[in-house]
């Protein structure tokens, strides 16, 4: 079986599983002796290098899934489908007597239903095979890129709001950065991917990259970390003006008590003004940072790769996101990957959703307890 899989798997397929786990103990069938010496001595080692060989059953599952993998000569949607059940027999039959599945026979074809949107399909990488790919991948990139978003955006963003509402005068200087956030709102997207190109991809690129701190994982500074802080920089103005409106809601009476009672302006914003404005700062800071999942023209700009089936590890990694991979899928010819941009534009569309569920259900259990 291995050496099925060794003739119908790319060698780059072929090297990549056998650094997750070797098939033979004693011999080494995609990668050369020296270059898994070397490998293996780096202080980033994959697993295969200490784990054990695959068993027979592993190695099955992989040419199940590599190599047995049935062809999907036709497809089609599920409106037409259920108004129309017959005319997908009709034209598969008319397919088969012009030659359109080449030479495959009426026997060897099977009508069976497909679900796009599965288990196995938010499980499974990126492949070139649509059957097999996945956007697990994808997931994970937008995962880490909501992770650097909040802790980068949350604190700059909140802090400016409490330093603007709560400490600033009001003077020229204090107005025209009012002014200037709220310009900043309305800037395109695509505005901000170009600011990430220019600073955070090549300006700070051995910041990005992960060079100066010995990283070696990315060639360049096109990483989810400058992805991230460019999304960090679109929500920002947003979350600012989301907590300077919380800020301003909450009563002034209750910082003249606190004042009354001798408490310093910090103690009475961190012990009484912020516990009460948390609800709505939480709800802009996530509905902010769902607009930012869906973005797609920054991670072009900033270098967000189009196709890759390696999950990220960390913030120095290259990367893709739901946004980049449906984009990617529906620029294909074969209506396959159509179909696979339709069920990850519904796996967006349920993370989404999830989000704005979230900062309703948290505005209201923290007004409850600031009551």
């Amino acid at each position: 079986m291995v050496g099925l899989l060794e003739e119908s798997v790319s060698s780059g397929v072929g090297r990549r599983l056998e650094r997750e786990q070797r098939f033979y103990e004693d011999r080494l069938v995609f990668e050369s002796d020296e270059t898994w010496i070397e490998i293996c001595s780096s202080d980033e080692a994959p697993t295969g290098c200490t784990a054990g060989p695959r068993d027979s059953a592993n190695v099955l599952a992989l040419v199940q899934e590599r190599v047995v993998v049935p062809d999907i000569i036709a497809a089609y949607e599920l409106v037409p489908s259920i108004l129309d059940p017959e005319g997908f027999e009709d034209e598969v039959a008319a397919g088969f007597e012009s030659g359109r599945f080449g030479d495959y026979t009426p026997d060897q074809a099977q009508i069976e239903w497909r679900a796009w949107f599965s288990l196995t399909f938010l499980r499974s990488p990126a492949s070139s095979i649509p059957e097999i790919a996945g956007i697990r991948t994808a997931i994970l990139g937008s995962a880490w890129l909501v992770l650097i978003t909040i802790g980068f955006a949350v604190p700059v963003g909140v802090g400016a709001a409490i330093y603007l509402v709560e400490f600033a005068k009001p003077n020229r200087f204090t107005n025209i950065i009012q002014t200037n956030i709220n310009n900043l709102a309305g800037v395109p997207s695509i505005i901000y991917g170009m600011l990430g190109l220019a600073i955070l991809v090549r300006v700070l690129e051995p910041i990005t990259s992960g060079s100066l701190f010995g990283y070696s994982g990315a060639d360049n500074g096109r990483t989810v970390l400058s992805a991230g802080i460019t999304l960090g920089l679109l929500t920002l103005p947003v979350v600012i003006i989301s907590a300077q409106e919380a800020l301003k809601a909450v009563p002034d009476s209750l910082r003249a008590a606190g004042m009354a009672l001798g408490a310093t302006r910090w103690q009475t914003v961190r012990s009484q003004i912020l516990p009460i404005a948390f609800p709505g700062i939480l709800t802009g800071t996530i509905l902010s940072v769902a607009r930012a999942i869906g973005e797609t023209a920054p991670l072009i700009l900033v270098g967000a790769a189009s196709f890759i089936t390696v999950d990220p590890s960390g913030p120095f990694s290259k990367f893709t996101a739901l946004p980049i991979q449906i984009f990617q899928w529906t620029s294909f010819p074969q209506v396959e990957f159509q179909h696979l941009a339709a069920a990850a534009s519904i796996a967006l569309l349920l993370l989404l959703l999830t989000l704005n569920a979230a900062a309703v259900i948290l505005r209201n259990r923290y007004s409850r307890r600031a009551q």
